[in-house]
C-alpha cells in the first residue's frame, strides 16, 4: 500500500521534533498505521539546525502545502490564530485531514473548523493541542466514554506550574523566579499567556468540551493569574497543609458548567498537589471510573511530538473508513451536543483561602466571623500570627467552606470597609478533589 503523504506547516520546536520521530521511528509507525507516512513537502520560514531534512521539498509558502494535490494530510505547526486558521481551512478545503498542536485555533476557532470539516468528510486531529505528550484528549474521547464526567482539573501550563514550585520550594519571589524561566526558555519574553492564565484556559476550554459534550466557549472561560501570589501565600498555604497550584477547573452542575482557571489551594497529600517543575498533570472523575490522574510531560519537543505522530497514525488508520463512523472530533455526535449554559464566575462554587492584614485590636475576630455567618459563610479553620514588627499588623488566615464567588465578593467588601483591615483582602480559592 503505498504510503500516506504528509506536508508539515511549522519547523520550530515542535515541527522538527516531529519531522525527527517520524524518520526515526518509520518501520515502528508504519507497523503500527498499516502503511508508511512520509513527509513529502515542509513549509519553514528559516532553516533549523535541530532538523536534517535532506531532500524533503521545502517551501516558505505555508499555504502551499496546503494547495499541493500530493499532500494526504497536513500538520500545522505554525502556531497563532490567524494564518493557521486560513492554513487549516483551506487544507479542508481540498479535502485534506489535519493535525494541529494549536491549542488556540481549537478553542477559538474549533466550531467552525469541526463543522467545515465535517462537511468535507475529513479529520481534524489535535491531541498534541492539551497537556503535550499526556494522551488526555483521547482518554477523555474515547477511554471513559462510558462515563458522565463530573469534573476535571488540570495543571496545564508548565511555566506557572515551575514558578510555583520554586516559590514554595526555595522560598522565591514570583519576579525573581520569572527571570529563570525566561531564561531557562520556559517563559517567553512577554509571559502572559502563561502567567495570567491564558494558555491553561485554552485548553481547559477543550477539555470541557469534550468532557461535557458542549461547543467551544473560550469566551466565557475565567482567568485569573499567578502574579500577585506572595511567598507569604505559599508559606501559610503549606502549613495549613495545602499546596498553591495554578489550576483549571471544569465541573458539571446542575445549573450549568464552571470553566475557571485560577490559582487554587489543593490538599498537599492528593497527587496533583504532588507534580511540580514543568510537568502537567490532569484529573477526570466520571461516574463510573472515579477519579483517574494523567501525568507527564506538558510541553517540549519530542513529548509533543509524540502526540502529533500518534494523531498522524490515527487519521492514517481513519482515512479509507465512513465518515459518520469516526469517532466525533468532541466527542459527542454534532447533533448531540448540549446546550447547558458556562456559569459566570459569580456563581461558582468553590471554599476560599483569605489572608486579613488587621490592626491588633480586641474584637476584630468578631467583627470577621459576623460578616462572614452574615452571608452564610462557614469558617473551616483559623490561623492568626504574631503582629508584625515592620507595620504591627496582624496577619489573619481563614479556611472556609464551599459557597458561592457572588457570596463571599460581597463580604470581602465588606471586611475591606472594616476600619480595623487594613488593604486588601487576600483570596484564592480552594478545591478539595474529592
Amino acid at each position: 500500500m503505498k504510503p500516506v503523504k504528509v506536508g508539515i506547516c511549522g519547523l520550530g520546536t515542535v515541527g522538527s521534533g516531529t519531522f525527527n520521530v517520524l524518520k526515526r521511528n518509520a518501520e515502528e509507525i508504519a507497523r503500527r498505521a498499516g502503511r508508511g507516512i512520509e513527509v513529502a513537502q515542509i513549509a519553514q520560514r528559516r532553516p533549523n539546525p535541530q532538523c536534517d531534512t535532506g531532500s524533503t521539498p521545502i517551501t516558505a509558502e505555508v499555504l502551499a502545502v496546503a494547495d499541493n494535490p500530493e499532500i494526504d494530510v497536513v500538520v500545522e505547526l505554525i502556531g497563532g490564530y490567524t494564518l493557521a486558521r486560513e492554513l487549516v481551512l483551506r487544507a479542508i478545503a481540498n479535502g485534506k485531514h489535519v493535525v494541529t498542536a494549536n491549542k488556540a485555533l481549537i478553542a477559538v476557532h474549533g466550531n467552525e473548523i469541526f463543522a467545515k470539516a465535517r462537511e468535507q468528510g475529513v479529520i481534524v486531529a489535535f491531541e498534541a493541542s492539551v497537556a503535550g505528550g499526556i494522551p488526555v484528549i483521547k482518554a477523555l474521547r474515547e477511554g471513559l466514554a462510558a462515563n458522565r464526567i463530573n469534573w476535571v482539573a488540570g495543571i496545564i501550563n508548565g511555566t506557572g506550574n515551575f514558578i510555583l514550585s520554586e516559590m514554595r520550594e526555595k522560598d522565591r519571589t514570583f519576579p525573581d523566579v520569572l527571570a529563570e524561566a525566561q531564561a531557562l526558555g520556559y517563559a517567553e519574553a512577554d509571559p502572559t499567556f502563561d502567567v495570567e492564565g491564558i494558555d491553561a484556559a485554552h485548553k481547559l476550554t477543550i477539555l470541557a468540551s469534550i468532557a461535557f459534550g458542549i461547543p467551544l466557549q473560550f469566551d466565557k472561560a475565567y482567568t485569573e493569574g499567578i502574579t500577585r501570589l506572595t511567598t507569604a501565600d505559599v508559606g501559610y498555604a503549606e502549613a495549613l497543609g495545602y499546596r498553591i497550584k495554578h489550576l483549571g477547573v471544569a465541573r458539571s452542575t446542575d445549573q450549568g458548567i464552571e470553566l475557571r482557571v485560577h490559582p487554587t489551594l489543593i490538599p498537599a497529600d492528593r497527587l496533583i498537589a504532588n507534580v511540580n517543575g514543568v510537568m502537567n498533570a490532569v484529573m477526570v472523575n466520571g461516574d463510573a471510573v472515579g477519579s483517574t490522574l494523567f501525568y507527564g510531560a506538558g510541553a517540549g519537543q519530542e513529548p509533543t511530538a509524540s502526540a502529533v505522530v500518534a494523531d498522524l497514525v490515527d487519521v492514517v488508520r481513519a482515512m479509507t473508513s465512513d465518515p459518520e463512523n469516526r469517532v466525533p472530533h468532541l466527542a459527542f455526535q454534532p447533533d448531540a451536543l448540549s446546550d447547558h449554559p458556562v456559569l459566570s464566575i459569580e456563581a461558582c462554587e468553590s471554599a476560599y483561602y483569605l489572608r486579613i492584614q488587621a490592626k491588633d485590636h480586641p474584637g476584630v475576630l468578631a467583627q470577621v466571623a459576623s460578616i462572614l455567618s452574615a452571608r452564610g459563610i462557614n469558617i473551616e479553620s483559623i490561623m492568626q500570627k504574631e503582629a508584625e514588627e515592620h507595620d504591627g499588623l496582624v496577619p489573619m488566615i481563614l479556611l472556609t467552606h464551599r459557597v458561592t464567588e457572588r457570596h463571599m465578593v460581597e463580604a470581602i467588601t465588606a471586611l475591606e470597609a472594616l476600619d480595623d483591615v487594613v488593604g486588601d483582602v487576600v483570596r484564592i480559592r480552594v478545591e478539595h478533589l474529592n
